[in-house]
């Protein structure tokens, strides 16, 4: 079934039609096709009449309204105010602008996307190497799902009936890490390769205290969704409503947006909503056909038997993870191999809870998702961001990043070998 799904995808069916065609003729081998006809109407609606999947659409709009609210330029100007005049101040800029954007994003393509309509013309009018502004391009937006309200983390949460407030705030000090982790890249980056990056005049005080009230929308939403939902002030879905009505009134009363950038927001998160729901059916399907096969059941039984440490076998999953991530979506790598790990993971004495591990394995999962997104050759950010940067050479692109990519790597190694970085602020609860 991997085989057949992989191959399909590679013969440019879409992600949710391959997991649909492969697991319902997985599915239908080994249970018959009445009760695939069966399992298909009854997991739809089981699926999907799901309150807490509000989450979805709703932080979707909040991304959507920031954007066409111009926060994204607000962000950009703040950051450059604070960090324009440090080594490397436009790319360094950019990575605080990208990890703003993203704690109320939740997606890396559109963060990666977002961020580069503005940041990009800045860094090549002050000259810029095109390595180096690209590079920070595809790697800051990857903050945009790790920093909380992250969507992978929403559907990780539905999936393995994890609460929602952990995990988000569980990646918060691995996203906060991450940021400092890249403006280090920038600043070495800048030293150590001449002419990179000309230097930027420092901002005055009054400069950076108007450009960080253009942004302040930006920390009072996201504080009060990740406070409000870890406090249990209300739910997760009731926190992203919120979250999406504050960001619409900052949206219409400093961005100017009106009828025609509010219909644009609904319609595109619509149309993302829809294209996740239908990976995520896809998904179950083919979840419920390898259940039927017993191959996660069987996968953790022979890993057992091998007698190879706990923590070795979550390293081989985090490097397959990586592995994945440079040919699939992300969203659907997870969908598509969680029913395979989950188990495996619970069958582990990591020494942990039940609980603790899916927190600590769910932000494992999303770093090395994260680093697939920017490893050449094929990462997606890699080819989003040439996309949009059509005289940069590729491989400029690619000597850019990977500086970025070895931080991602030492940090999933320390979130690997100390769970406390990310289950430290969910246990102060």
């Amino acid at each position: 079934m991997f085989a057949g799904a992989l191959l399909v995808i590679g013969l440019r069916m879409t992600v949710s039609g391959a997991m649909l065609l492969v697991g319902g003729l997985g599915y239908a081998a080994i249970n018959g096709w009445l009760p695939l006809l069966s399992a298909i109407k009854t997991m739809t609606y089981s699926k999907f009449a799901n309150n807490t999947l509000a989450v979805l659409p709703l932080f979707l709009l909040m991304g959507e309204f920031a954007t066409h609210g111009g926060m994204n330029s607000r962000l950009f100007r703040a950051a450059l105010a604070w960090f324009g005049h440090w080594r490397g101040g436009l790319a360094v800029a950019t990575i605080g602008g990208c990890a703003a954007f993203g704690a109320i994003c939740g997606s890396s393509l559109a963060t990666a996307a977002t961020m580069s309509r503005v940041a990009l013309p800045e860094m090549r009018n002050a000259g810029y190497s095109p390595a180096l502004s690209t590079g920070t391009l595809a790697a800051g937006g990857t903050l945009g799902i790790l920093i909380p309200p992250s969507i992978i983390l929403v559907i990780y949460a539905v999936y393995t009936e994890q609460s929602v407030g952990a995990l988000f705030v569980a990646a918060v000090l691995p996203g906060l890490i991450a940021t400092v982790q890249y403006m280090l890249v920038v600043n070495l980056y800048s030293r150590f390769v001449p002419g990179a990056s000309p230097s930027v005049p420092r901002a005055d005080w009054s400069e950076r205290i108007a450009a960080t009230r253009g942004a302040w929308p930006i920390v009072v939403v996201f504080a009060l969704i990740v406070t409000g939902i870890y406090a249990g002030f209300f739910s997760p879905s009731e926190g992203a409503a919120v979250g999406a009505f504050l960001m619409l009134g900052f949206a219409v009363l400093q961005g100017g947006m009106r009828m025609k950038g509010f219909v644009e927001s609904v319609r595109s998160a619509g149309l993302t909503t829809a294209m996740m729901f239908l990976i995520m059916l896809s998904a179950e399907l083919f979840s419920a056909a390898l259940a039927s096969s017993q191959m996660p059941t069987e996968l953790a039984r022979m890993v057992a038997q091998i007698n190879a440490s706990p923590y070795l076998v979550v390293l081989c999953v985090v490097i397959a993870y990586m592995i994945l991530g440079c040919f699939m979506e992300s969203l659907a790598m997870v969908l598509l191999t969680l029913p395979v790990f989950i188990p495996l993971m619970l069958s582990l004495d990591l020494g942990m809870s039940k609980d603790a591990t899916l927190v600590w394995f769910g932000i494992l999962v999303l770093m090395s998702v994260e680093i697939g997104m920017i490893s050449p050759p094929f990462g997606l950010n890699l080819f989003l961001i040439n996309s949009l940067a059509k005289d940069v050479p590729m491989k400029e692109t690619y000597r850019g990043v990977l500086g970025f990519c070895a931080m991602d790597v030492l940090r999933v190694l320390l979130v690997l070998s100390v769970p406390m970085v990310c289950l430290w602020l969910p246990g102060l609860k």
